[in-house]
């Protein structure tokens, strides 16, 4: 890979290593699924008037709009709000193995020796990190952890799905995701108008992020990449996004860097590794999974 492009890809995997942190403080100025419904407006306000979809793509969107806009990412931003930002980003990054599994039963995928170790050592971390004090309460951990699972569900629905242009996929999802995600907050939160007069430049500096840098910006920028080199070149620079929000989250936020974040951090990431990356002779295609956070 040329050395731009290795910079475009380590830039978007610190953008998303930053956009964990930008949500954590976010959601601390404005309620999490308001914060929510905001995001996907202004994706939905951004994207949805360039592109389009086919009538054969409709079901599929509606579907995604409810396992990625309206579970993955509300369970995350829930669960950032009561976590660590770098236990966050490692509970979140669960979603590939739980992805492997879903595609092992569903797809019959075949799960070789070294995806086996890869899935054991990234579910060891996870206990780790449970023995230690990083770890959040009992409920932010499981939100995170479905944030997790969900995202793997969307990656296989997205697998089985035709072909749907990532801005087109960001875009209308957004939209179709609004109405759940507002009416959560309506039913779940309170003094939204109250909120959205007194909140300051982190709320509304993390709608911006999220939407703008995050879900248009990076993942534009990162679907390119896919598309001019090997999927086996590029998935692997996500493996640093944890080890980014981890070391953001100690500078910006204070974060401490415990042992059992630090053995369970490395089982987690080498698990990742050891389940995404391939031999040097592999030659298989996949669709770009959907985007991180």
């Amino acid at each position: 890979m040329p050395l731009r492009d290795l910079l475009l890809g380590l830039t978007v995997i610190v953008i998303w290593a930053l956009n964990i942190i930008v949500i954590k403080v976010g959601v601390a100025d404005m309620p999490p699924l308001l914060l929510m419904t905001l995001r996907f407006s202004l994706v939905a306000a951004l994207l949805v008037p360039f592109t389009r979809f086919t009538r054969r793509q409709l079901p599929w969107l509606l579907l995604l709009s409810v396992s990625f806009g309206g579970l993955h990412f509300p369970l995350l931003f829930l669960g950032l709000g009561q976590a660590e930002a770098g236990t966050g980003a490692l509970l979140v990054q669960m979603g590939t193995p739980f992805a492997t599994l879903l595609a092992a039963a569903f797809l019959k995928d075949r799960l070789d020796r070294r995806r086996w170790l890869g899935l054991a050592m990234s579910f060891g971390g996870v206990v780790v990190l449970a023995g230690g004090p990083s770890l959040p309460a009992p409920l932010p951990t499981a939100l995170l952890l479905a944030s997790a699972f969900f995202w793997a569900v969307s990656n296989l629905i997205i697998k089985v799905a035709p072909p749907i242009p990532p801005l087109t996929l960001a875009g209308w999802i957004a939209l179709f995701a609004i109405p759940q995600v507002g009416l959560g907050s309506w039913l779940f939160e309170s003094d939204q108008w109250a909120a959205l007069g007194h909140a300051g430049w982190s709320g509304w500096g993390a709608v911006f992020y999220t939407a703008v840098m995050s879900s248009i910006v990076a993942y534009g920028v990162w679907y390119r990449l896919l598309q001019k080199h090997p999927v086996s070149r590029v998935v692997p620079l996500s493996l640093l996004m944890p080890v980014f929000a981890v070391l953001l989250g100690m500078w910006l936020l204070g974060d401490p860097l415990g042992a059992s974040k630090l053995i369970g951090g490395l089982l987690v990431v080498a698990g990742l590794a050891v389940i995404n990356v391939r031999l040097p002779g592999w030659r298989g295609r996949r669709r770009a999974p959907a985007p991180r956070h």
